[in-house]
């Protein structure tokens, strides 16, 4: 009699893994190339520069993702999860950046892994402090926390731009929503699930005509580029640089853990300590690999999470494809320009469904919870209303230190570490209490 296979170690047809793989990355590519974007912008550096940090983004991020997926020396959760560089170091990238340049960045990349991979397995502890409450609550508020992104997608992506969400940008976010709706409902299997990826490339094709796509840069780009270690010369390694790049990864480090976490909850796959500590030592690994690579700190990628949901595909060697074509793209710079030209409203309706059924993940697992006779509802309530104020309004935390704004800026991290201590408060204190109580008056004692 053959074993059954769990859903997550299922492996698909090549055909269907290439085709779930490609759409798990069209799905986070702009998510993926944004940093870069954003640091090369903010440091000033020349077009050719930031063309080559995306292609060293990329290629990290698929042998990041391929790391996590399969397993390798004793590093990887074995799970369908996506690997990209984090938003939650920009702002201390560039600071550093602005002092001691590139070089700066990568040095204390190189560290904040370094220093990561050694933590890993006393971070991986805080696992029995994620009950379904706490889980639940923190699935919610990444799925509630990525949705003003796909917003800004659906808009075009500039806020301050005078086109932003003009009737021609919404109605292409809301046909690409409409079409994924449909075809969800109207496809049965294979065709269902890759509803996302068919609403990308009929709303990318619905764009061209209207002007809302730019494939100058398929043109210009080559065909084939390597990417070498440290082009921009040795890391500096600064105290004041490591310091502030390792308080943001312990942000990443948490987000990670929520993520691991709640993925394990959806592919049924239920995280040990020993997975955790596998799965963070490869986000650590990844990270000092970026900084040699000329990238930066990477995480796993919250916006496949819904992905996962909406396709109903939980095999890892889906993602296992994802991260090939990652790597590909970054070894084919003309690929990864085709794939650049989809239009931000495309993605905004794409992500307004999958971080959608990210949220709705969250509440499904809250309603496994029990909220009669114990403070459980408090817990939610309080760490969702704390994750959510970087929502309503952004500079909330502006005057304090800048280690204080690296952490409560980000709404995931801020309620997560939130629902952590309510329900050490709550549901353990006190456990924890009487458990003292009774050793001491031998409450085994007739």
């Amino acid at each position: 009699m053959e074993k059954e296979v769990a859903p997550v170690d299922e492996m698909l047809p090549k055909g269907q893994l290439f085709t779930y793989g490609l759409q798990h990355v069209m799905a986070m590519y702009a998510g993926a190339v944004a940093v870069p974007l954003i640091i090369a912008n903010a440091l000033g550096l020349p077009r050719e520069q930031v063309i080559y940090l995306i292609q060293c983004d990329l290629l990290v991020g698929g042998v990041a993702t391929l790391i996590q997926a399969l397993g390798f020396m004793n590093m990887g959760v074995k799970a369908p999860i996506m690997q990209g560089v984090s938003f939650a170091a920009v702002a201390p990238m560039i600071l550093v950046g602005k002092t001691y340049g590139l070089p700066g960045i990568f040095g204390s990349t190189i560290a904040a892994g370094m220093i990561g991979y050694l933590l890993s397995p006393v971070f991986s502890k805080l696992i029995r402090f994620f009950p379904k409450v706490v889980t639940g609550t923190i699935i919610t508020l990444i799925g509630v926390s990525l949705l003003p992104v796909a917003v800004r997608w659906a808009g075009g992506g500039n806020p301050a731009a005078a086109s932003f969400a003009d009737l021609q940008s919404i109605g292409v976010a809301f046909t690409v929503l409409t079409i994924i709706i449909v075809l969800y409902r109207m496809l049965k299997g294979f065709w269902s699930n890759i509803a996302v990826l068919i609403g990308l490339v009929i709303g990318t094709l619905i764009a061209i005509p209207l002007g809302m796509t730019n494939f100058s840069q398929v043109a210009t780009a080559a065909w084939f580029s390597v990417v070498t270690p440290l082009t921009f010369g040795m890391p500096i390694f600064d105290g004041s640089s490591i310091f502030a790049m390792t308080l943001a990864f312990l942000v990443i480090m948490t987000e990670t853990t929520g993520d691991i976490i709640a993925i394990g909850e959806i592919v049924g796959k239920p995280v040990s300590r020993d997975d955790l500590a596998k799965g963070l030592k490869a986000d650590s690994f990844s990270t000092l690999l970026g900084g040699i690579m000329n990238t930066f700190p990477h995480s796993a990628f919250a916006q496949n999470i819904g992905l996962l949901t909406l396709s109903g595909i939980k095999s890892r060697y889906v993602v296992v494809a994802a991260g090939i074509i990652l790597a590909s793209l970054g070894l084919f710079p003309k690929a990864a320009a085709v794939v650049a030209a989809i239009p931000n409203p495309v993605l905004g309706g794409a992500g307004i469904a999958m971080f959608g059924m990210v949220a709705t993940s969250g509440i499904r697992a809250l309603t496994t919870v029990e909220f009669e006779g114990n403070q459980n509802a408090m817990i939610v309530a309080i760490s969702l209303g704390v994750g959510l104020i970087p929502l309503a309004v952004p500079g909330f935390y502006h005057n304090l230190p800048q280690f204080a704004q690296l952490i409560l800026h980000s709404g995931i991290t801020a309620g997560s570490i939130v629902a952590l201590v309510l329900n050490y408060f709550f549901n353990e204190y006190g456990k924890k209490a009487a458990s003292d109580i009774c050793e001491n008056a031998d409450c085994n004692q007739a």
